[in-house]
């Protein structure tokens, strides 16, 4: 059984993890990045390497979508947020408080503050039925 979620729900779900997939295009082609992230409000905020593709993406706000997934198998349940909005630099004055609540696994270099403001936000969640339950 599938069911979606309100924004509220959906902004609940997303800030239970710290690692999400943005989505861009570059170069006439989508990719697809695993990121780490944290929730500000209706913001999310990330860190990049500042030579990295993100860093050339952000020199103007740029359109990207994002999305969070989990999944239970012993539970039989899963869901998924998926958001778009504007990918652009943090200002100034962010800038201390992304490098404190963001921290990447990715290691290296990742000093370049983002933020991801969030213009819309969907999420639903899927339930199964269990195999035992059957015959």
């Amino acid at each position: 059984m599938i069911r979606e979620l309100d924004e509220q729900q959906s902004y609940d779900l997303l800030s239970t993890t710290t690692i999400g997939r943005i989505g861009f295009v570059h170069d006439g082609r989508v990719l697809i990045h695993p990121v780490n992230f944290a929730v500000s409000g209706h913001d999310l905020l990330l860190r990049t390497s500042p030579d990295g593709l993100l860093a050339d993406l952000t020199e103007e706000p740029a359109d990207v979508s994002f999305q969070v997934d989990y999944h239970d198998p012993l539970g039989n349940t899963a869901w998924s947020v998926l958001l778009h909005g504007s990918l652009s630099r943090a200002p100034e004055d962010d800038v201390a408080d992304v490098a404190a609540r963001v921290h990447p696994w990715a290691g290296e270099d990742r000093s370049l503050p983002l933020v991801l403001h969030i213009e819309s936000i969907s999420g639903r969640t899927v339930r199964r039925e269990s195999e035992r339950g059957k015959i």
